[in-house]
């Protein structure tokens, strides 16, 4: 997999554990202690943290008679499917190409289910939609097709840096059921509308599928509307329409079944106006699992949770200590998920807890 490698960064597989622990990971030597006005002490905290607070469970998969004959009519056509060549791109007529192993490994188990559930268990559409984000996925250079995906779209640290230079987006803990966090700043916005944009996002799902654990294979995502410090004197403004379509499309469309909470807070008055101008275009499913104004501390362990929030940490956003960070850290994950879908023989419909578990013996 050639996806989200840094130039300038080397890292190596986690070795030294049989699997995810049930405790806050060690932090960098950014990390230290402070006392907050209440008397309370707080965990200075500058990275993402490498796993959640919660044991790691594995997962269940607990399916009708009906349903396992669609899920191994799903896994039989796609056993045979990533034996074709496929198109490059979206383009009418464009070149085809083998499909890659990072693709193979792609297509789990669990993403078979996400895409059945999202399709409501209709076998032919779910198939289609497996195919077309495959397709999307190499049109939108999430995948590096080589010889063949125009570099300037290629989804790299190195494309998308200059959009979160002020933090606007943040993987930063895990909630109560082991998601990993993806925090969305709006207040602290430092680009115009774009497609640079939507790569971002994009780059940042990408990462935070990556910091998922044995066992979770859903996101939470934290939507804050606070402004930033006005010393920053940056943008509050609500994305464009035309950039929160795209987005809800890539979402509902590429990313089904991810989203397993999202929290919203902050929310000025125009914001409501906003969701209603979008909400038609959100799919009633994802909608369901969105929440208002709740306290996030009501959905994620105070350890693992910033003061703003009544949480234990002091986080402060260095960007050149966490966005190096945060990608050293996603990709000694990606690289041991790829380790262990090779020990397992490559091949389609592995199960993401299998392919995320850390194991002592890093020789196989």
């Amino acid at each position: 997999m050639n996806i989200f490698r840094r130039k300038d960064t080397s890292t190596s597989s986690l070795s030294n554990s049989t699997s995810e622990a049930a405790s806050v990971s060690s932090k960098s030597s950014t990390a230290s202690t402070t006392t907050s006005k209440k008397g309370s002490k707080l965990i200075k905290c500058h990275t993402p943290f490498d796993k959640p607070v919660n044991p790691v469970k594995p997962p269940v998969f607990d399916l009708s008679e009906e349903e396992q004959k669609k899920y191994d009519e799903v896994l039989k056509h796609f056993q045979e499917h990533v034996k074709k060549d496929l198109p490059v791109n979206d383009q009418a007529g464009a070149a085809k190409h083998a499909v890659l192993d990072e693709e193979i490994a792609w297509l789990t188990k669990e993403c078979f289910l996400r895409y059945l559930r999202a399709s409501k268990w209709r076998l032919e559409t779910a198939i289609k939609r497996i195919e077309e984000t495959l397709i999307w996925r190499r049109t939108f250079g999430v995948v590096e097709i080589p010889q063949h995906t125009d570099p300037k779209i290629i989804i790299t640290p190195e494309l998308v840096e200059e959009e979160n230079v002020t933090g606007k987006n943040l993987i930063v803990g895990y909630d109560n059921d082991n998601r990993p966090c993806l925090y969305l700043r709006n207040g602290y916005q430092n680009t115009s509308p774009s497609i640079k944009q939507v790569q971002h996002l994009v780059f940042m799902l990408e990462r935070v599928i990556q910091f998922m654990p044995p066992g979770q294979d859903t996101l939470a995502l934290l939507i804050d509307f606070k402004a930033a410090p006005a010393h920053m004197n940056l943008s509050s403004k609500f994305p464009s329409l035309s950039i929160s379509k795209q987005v809800l499309n890539i979402l509902q469309g590429h990313y089904p079944e991810r989203l397993g909470k999202g929290l919203f807070t902050n929310i000025p008055w125009i914001g409501y106006t906003f969701f209603k101008v979008v909400g038609p275009f959100i799919d009633p499913y994802t909608r369901s699992k969105t929440i208002y104004d709740q306290p996030f501390e009501n959905f994620v362990p105070k350890e693992q949770l910033d003061k703003e929030f009544n949480g234990n940490l002091d986080f402060e956003y260095i960007h050149d200590v966490y966005w190096k960070e945060m990608n050293v850290m996603a990709e000694r994950k990606r690289e041991n998920y790829v380790k262990n879908f090779h020990r397992l023989g490559a091949k389609v419909g592995l199960s993401e807890y299998d392919l995320r578990l850390i194991h002592n013996d890093d020789s196989q």
